[in-house]
C-alpha cells in the first residue's frame, strides 16, 4: 500500500448564497479562493495557524480555528491516528460580507481530512459533512461543487444539484467596509411571511433557475428579485437598495444581496461593461463616505480541490 501524504493544499471558492429569491436553498461559487495548506506534524506540536491577507488579525488561532476544527471533525470519524497539524491560509475572500468566508475553511478541513485519509469520501459525501457543521447547505455545496447549485436537507443529508450556465455571466461583486454578522442579518427577518410573499419568491426562484440553465438571460431582472429576506436586509446596509438600482440602470440584469450581506452583487451580460456598474455601484456609498471593494468576478466551475 502505497504510503499516506503528509501535507496538501487546498483551494476554496467564495460562494453567493440565496441568490435573490433562493433563500437558503440556492448558492453559487465565484472565481475568487481562499488557499489552505494543511501538513501532519507530531501530536506533541498541537496545532499552529498562521493567516495572511484578509481577517489575518481577527480569525482564530489553534484549535479553535474552523479550518482546524472541521479538519479535526472528519479525521476522527474516519479513526485516522492522533495528529498535531500546522494550516497556513491565504485570505482573499472578505470575512463576515456574505461570501461564504466561513464555508471555505469549513470545506478547506474536511477536503484536506479526506485528502490526507486517502480520499475514502466523494464530493457528494462531503457536502452532506460540511452541511452537518455549518448548519445549511446554500453555501457549502458550491463550494465544493462549484457551479450553481440548488440544495435540499431530507432526513439529515443533503441533496445537491449542480448546475452549469448555458452561457457566460459576469458577476460585479461589491463589498463595502461595513461587517455584517449572519446572526444580525438573521435577526431581521419576520418569523412569519405572507402567503403571497411565498408565492412571490416560488415563482422566481424557478424562473431564474430556468432563465440561467436556458441562457434566456433576459428574464434574470424578474427573476432575482425577492421578498423573503431583501427588504428586511437592506435597510441594514445604508445605501444598498441606491445601488442595486444604479447596477440595473448601468446595464445589469439585477442586483442582489450576497448571502445575508454586506456584498452586493450584480448579474452582468457577458458582453456589458462591468466597470461602468460597478463603479455606479459605488457612487451611493461614497456619498455616505463609506469605503468599498470592487471584485469583477465569474462563476467558478469546479469547486474546492487539492492544488498541491
Amino acid at each position: 500500500m502505497a504510503e499516506l501524504r503528509k501535507k496538501v493544499t487546498v483551494q476554496v471558492p467564495a460562494t453567493s448564497a440565496n441568490c435573490g429569491p433562493g433563500f437558503d436553498c440556492l448558492g453559487l461559487a465565484c472565481t475568487l479562493y481562499n488557499t489552505f495548506t494543511y501538513e501532519l506534524v507530531p501530536e506533541a506540536e498541537g496545532v499552529q495557524v498562521r493567516t495572511e491577507g484578509q481577517g489575518n488579525t481577527s480569525l482564530p488561532q489553534g484549535r479553535n480555528n474552523l479550518a482546524a476544527q472541521s479538519f479535526y471533525t472528519l479525521w476522527e470519524k474516519l479513526q485516522q491516528p492522533a495528529t498535531g497539524l500546522k494550516i497556513a491560509c491565504r485570505i482573499q475572500v472578505p470575512v463576515s460580507r456574505g461570501l461564504g468566508s466561513s464555508s471555505t475553511a469549513i470545506v478547506a478541513g474536511l477536503t484536506a481530512a479526506n485528502a490526507l485519509a486517502g480520499d475514502p469520501l466523494s464530493k457528494e459525501e462531503l457536502v452532506t459533512e460540511a452541511a452537518r457543521i455549518e448548519g445549511h447547505p446554500d453555501n457549502v455545496a458550491p463550494a465544493i461543487l462549484g457551479g450553481l447549485t440548488v440544495n435540499v436537507m431530507e432526513k439529515g443529508k443533503v441533496e445537491s444539484l449542480k448546475l452549469a450556465l448555458a452561457k457566460p455571466l459576469k458577476l460585479v461583486v461589491l463589498v463595502p467596509a461595513l461587517p455584517l454578522p449572519t446572526s444580525k442579518a438573521r435577526a431581521a427577518l419576520p418569523e412569519m411571511v405572507p402567503h403571497k410573499d411565498a408565492v412571490y419568491n416560488v415563482s422566481r426562484a424557478a424562473l431564474l433557475v430556468g432563465s440561467l440553465m436556458s441562457g434566456d438571460y433576459h428574464f434574470l431582472t424578474t427573476a432575482l428579485e425577492d421578498r423573503l429576506h431583501q427588504p428586511y436586509r437592506l435597510p441594514l446596509i445604508p445605501g444598498a437598495e441606491e445601488a442595486l438600482a444604479a447596477a440595473r440602470q448601468a446595464g445589469a440584469y439585477n442586483g442582489i444581496i450576497s448571502g445575508a450581506g454586506s456584498t452586493l452583487l450584480a448579474y452582468v451580460p457577458a458582453d456589458g461593461d462591468a466597470v461602468k456598474i460597478g463603479e455606479a455601484m459605488r457612487k451611493p456609498f461614497a456619498k455616505r463616505h463609506m469605503d468599498t471593494a470592487l471584485h469583477f468576478l465569474e462563476i467558478d466551475p469546479e469547486g474546492a480541490k487539492v492544488i498541491g
